[in-house]
């Protein structure tokens, strides 16, 4: 067989997987718009976003009065980051250079931030979550999408013993938000990836102590 009908045969066989996966991110975004009630005007930002799917669909929630920061710490997917929203001429996206410790975002930025299947690479958790706390407006809304500890993974190198392997049991995840200083408001069954048993926990951030 031709070369180039290797191709178009292989890229055939994948397009089921990649329109599978599209949906996938589309409908967990979806969920998140509503559990988190994302409306036009908001700042919402992405932790390790990856190819943006889920910051694609958020800027649209938010519309032209709002903004969407997506951070990425791989370089390669950082440049494509850049070159998809020049492409779709997105101004209320802005892509930010993330840190292996850091989120590198603005202190009291954001309405709402979430990350999907990002956490468990956490190197240092608790320096990490008062990032992210530090990030939220008082009252703002953290997202964690995540799975449990998979015994066929290799174990994320650097990461807390504690996690158990590659993945984070839910119970962990919540001890350490709880401990940086979120409280937990959520814990959404039935979520669109939980045959891969993914879960999500949605946290916040103290609202400001009202003036006496």
């Amino acid at each position: 067989m031709p070369r180039i009908l290797k191709s178009v045969s292989l890229s055939l066989l994948l397009l089921p997987l990649l329109l599978l996966a599209l949906g996938s991110y589309e409908r967990e975004a979806k969920r998140l718009a509503d559990l988190m009630n994302w409306k036009p005007g908001q700042v919402i930002a992405e932790i390790g976003a990856g190819e943006g799917q889920m910051s694609f669909f958020a800027a649209q929630t938010v519309g032209a009065d709002g903004h969407i920061y997506t951070t990425e710490l791989d370089d390669k997917k950082l440049d494509n980051l850049k070159k998809e929203v020049k492409q779709r001429n997105l101004g209320n996206v802005t892509v930010v250079k993330a840190d292996p410790i850091q989120t590198n975002l603005p202190d009291d930025c954001c309405d709402a931030v979430f990350m999907r299947r990002v956490y468990h690479h956490f190197t240092d958790p608790t320096a990490t979550d008062a990032s992210l706390l530090r990030a939220l407006k008082p009252g703002g809304l953290l997202a964690v999408i995540d799975f449990a500890p998979h015994a066929g993974l290799p174990p994320v190198q650097n990461a807390p013993h504690n996690h158990g392997g590659h993945g984070i049991e839910k119970n962990t995840l919540i001890t350490e938000l709880t401990s940086a200083g979120f409280e937990i408001v959520a814990q959404p069954k039935d979520w669109p990836n939980h045959g891969d048993d993914d879960y999500c926990v949605i946290a916040r951030k103290p609202a400001a102590p009202k003036p006496s």
